[in-house]
């Protein structure tokens, strides 16, 4: 994995992740012209994600599948080759964050809990 990118290794295949980070899967999302910064949930568990831009491969909308893929940038060689020369740490891996005290109520977020029971409709005028 490359420097400074910071994702579940577990959801990493071909040394890739496709992150969705749309407004109901991410919070504190933080894009800047350094890094993609988030709070996500990777099979239940919160994980804070940093991605910097020299690691961004692509960006498109999932609906329609337009978007655009980018070159690497100068100097991302010569990043990656320090990488290859150093061994990083096990420290140095994502860690799972402390999930937040939930309020009974759900957020905006939130999905809306499934109706019970035989579905219905009515009419309305």
């Amino acid at each position: 994995m490359m420097t400074g990118v910071r994702v579940p290794e577990e959801y990493v295949q071909d040394g890739q992740i496709i992150l969705n980070v749309a407004p109901r899967a991410v919070g504190n999302l933080e894009m800047s012209n350094e890094a993609v910064t988030f709070h996500a949930r990777f099979g239940g568990r919160p994980h804070s994600v940093i991605v910097p831009i020299y690691a961004v491969q692509a960006i498109y909308a999932r609906e329609n599948g337009a978007g655009t893929m980018f070159e690497p940038e100068e100097g991302y060689d010569e990043i990656e080759e320090s990488e290859e020369t150093q061994h990083l740490s096990s420290a140095e891996s994502l860690k799972p964050i402390e999930a937040a005290p939930s309020d009974e109520d759900p957020g905006p977020d939130d999905e809306p809990p499934r109706p019970k029971g035989r579905p219905s409709l009515r009419v309305v005028k």
